[in-house]
């Protein structure tokens, strides 16, 4: 009982922070844990699992998220109004469907639309390459979610193909908010956070007042993904994953990216020979057009003030050849 109540008012601390922030937000659909009956189980790891289940009444599916930590009821409850504030009017973003309570031990589950498969295990059924129609199609599906995620206010930052949902009908999705955070509510300084193939430079090199354009580095990664069929980066430590990305886009010299050249990481680097992007040698004309490239380039820019919007990215000529 003392550790049920422990939760309660964690979950209501979090609430209380958010109704200051957002009151329009605070809106929140809450069922019992019972009115659901558990299927099959969609995904496990070490922060809980997320299991598939029926509405008992409505025979609606639905994707029910539960935490095995101590803290799960406060990690829900927030993610819960992440979720909300970044799917509204938006349907690149799973839908949220509120908060389910076991009425025995006042535990909490999220519940949200269930989705298709991850983009990971889509991608590991491909047979072949992507055509780049394809992959047009589906980065624009992915930056207008993004740019709907940040106009809320909402950074994602864990952004990579198993937090990206492929529905039946080839909509794609985000899911797993549970890294995001509310950038008008929690200014930085922000912690490293996300998957290291998928993390920004800036984010690597520690910088604490990065900003929403960490998930338009990600969904460059992915875009690569896409269209070459691995993670274009895949380092096995943060030091190693930011010599691989400059293996290949170049190390930007001090005209480039000032702040860079302010890190300890850059006392290794010399100066004198700031090479150039190998971009084009790892993507030839064969697998991605000139305009595809550019747009590529423009996600993937290593100086976060240089780099594209989401917005900006979604006006770029190589969408005008939307099919």
């Amino acid at each position: 009982m003392a550790a049920a109540c422990v939760k309660a008012a964690s979950a209501a601390g979090v609430a209380r922070h958010h109704a200051t922030a957002h009151p329009a937000r605070v809106a929140m659909s809450w069922t019992d844990d019972y009115d659901y009956e558990d299927g099959c189980r969609l995904g496990e790891g070490s922060f809980g699992s997320v299991i598939r289940a029926r509405h008992r009444d409505t025979g609606q599916a639905v994707a029910i998220k539960r935490l095995t930590d101590a803290g799960g009821n406060a990690e829900l409850l927030r993610e819960s109004l992440l979720l909300e504030a970044a799917s509204a009017g938006n349907r690149f973003v799973v839908g949220c469907r509120g908060l389910a309570r076991d009425p025995a031990t006042f535990d909490l589950c999220l519940v949200m639309d269930c989705g298709g498969a991850s983009l990971r295990d889509a991608l590991r059924r491909q047979p072949g390459p992507l055509p780049e129609s394809t992959v047009r199609n589906a980065m624009w599906m992915l930056l207008a979610g993004a740019k709907g995620m940040h106009a809320a206010n909402i950074m994602h930052r864990d952004i990579k193909p198993h937090n990206i949902l492929l529905d039946d009908d080839q909509t794609l999705r985000f899911c797993d908010f549970g890294l995001a955070v509310d950038c008008m509510a929690e200014p930085p300084p922000y912690g490293k956070a996300g998957t290291r193939w998928y993390m920004a430079p800036e984010v690597l090199l520690g910088k604490p007042d990065y900003d929403a354009r960490v998930d338009v580095w990600s969904l460059g990664c992915v875009m690569a993904q896409l269209v070459g069929g691995e993670a274009p980066f895949q380092g096995v430590d943060d030091e190693d994953q930011l010599r691989a990305i400059f293996g290949v886009l170049g190390v930007p010299d001090d005209a480039a990216w000032p702040w860079l050249w302010s890190t300890q990481f850059a006392t290794e680097l010399d100066k004198q020979r700031c090479n150039e992007s190998v971009l084009r040698r790892k993507f030839p004309e064969t697998k991605l057009s000139k305009e595809g490239l550019d747009l590529l380039g423009g996600l993937l820019t290593c100086n976060p003030d240089k780099r594209l919007t989401a917005a900006a990215a979604l006006k770029h000529p190589w969408f005008s050849k939307m099919d």
